[in-house]
């Protein structure tokens, strides 16, 4: 029998790393799968699903701790209803997702993927790049990832343009009221927004469109931003140039279309996915757990 004053019943749903589990398991009993309704926490990743039927089923839960920052899987409205704190890991992972940002940026423009593959096969004269730098660029949610990602881009840029929920007076850059503006006004155009209902396929054909022929799309937030039709579609026809990818809109499974182009880079959704990021979230996690359960204030609470 599970001893629930030292030793509470936590749900782990989705993959941690094996040091994070060690941790836990000096203070729970963990279960993978079948959680039992004495469960009180529960461990995900930011692309877990924590709906109404789960939490109907869990009526001792306590505590949704999300290793990572999105949450759109979680129904805070059933959550907050219940009393249910919830937790994510922001701050110390905002660094590794706008630095991969940069990279992918710089990866598509300078063809980096397809020239080192040519090398690799014995290769040398190769298609010309585009220049990375004199680039209007533009990003699509300015919280603290696109704000990251703003700084680091500055060098490049030739202009800095943002969509957010309204404009930002301390922030240098021109505000578009939405995406399609943003996208003419860009030659890159970055998407750092939250996923949900209301970004759903918000990158669209119309959106491509207005890239245009010489635009560049790079996505670091969640595939359910993309319309992945549509995006094929504008790559195939030259409608944009190319597209640096870290999300999906099914991992792990990416569409073969993607994987034959070569003007677009794929990445395994490793923005966070640092030896120094992913040990800062795994400590943010173990210490909101920690706060919750001896009866402290949680350190990042939604």
């Amino acid at each position: 029998m599970t001893n629930q004053a030292t030793h509470p019943d936590l749900y782990l749903l989705g993959g941690v790393s094996p040091a994070l589990e060690a941790t836990l398991a000096e203070r729970f009993t963990l279960h993978r799968k079948d959680p039992p309704a004495t469960t009180r926490a529960i461990v995900g990743g930011g692309s877990s699903v924590v709906d109404a039927a789960l939490l109907d089923r869990l009526p001792a839960l306590e505590i949704v701790a999300i290793h990572g920052v999105g949450y759109d899987g979680i129904d805070l409205a059933a959550a907050q209803a219940r009393g249910i704190a919830v937790t994510t890991t922001p701050d110390v992972l905002t660094d590794d997702v706008a630095d991969l940002a940069i990279a992918l940026m710089l990866a598509v423009q300078r063809r980096v993927v397809a020239n080192d593959r040519a090398v690799r096969d014995g290769g040398w004269q190769v298609d010309l790049s585009r220049r990375a730098s004199g680039r209007r660029i533009g990003i699509f949610g300015l919280g603290r990832i696109g704000k990251a990602i703003a700084k680091r881009a500055a060098p490049f840029a030739r202009g800095l343009h943002y969509t957010a929920r309204s404009a930002k007076p301390d922030f240098t850059g021109v505000f578009h009221a939405d995406i399609a503006s943003l996208a003419a006004a860009c030659d890159v155009l970055i998407v750092s927004a939250p996923g949900g209902d209301a970004t759903a396929h918000i990158v669209d054909a119309g959106v491509l469109a207005a890239l245009g022929g010489d635009g560049i799309l790079v996505n670091i937030a969640r595939g359910s931003l993309i319309d992945e039709t549509a995006l094929i579609a504008a790559l195939a026809a030259g409608t944009i140039a190319g597209a640096g990818l870290d999300v999906f809109a099914d991992e792990p499974s990416v569409p073969d279309a993607l994987k034959a182009m070569d003007q677009v880079v794929l990445s395994p959704h490793q923005g966070s996915a640092t030896v120094d990021g992913r040990a800062a979230m795994a400590a943010l996690v173990v210490a909101n757990l920690d706060a919750h359960f001896s009866g402290k204030a949680l350190l990042t609470p939604l």
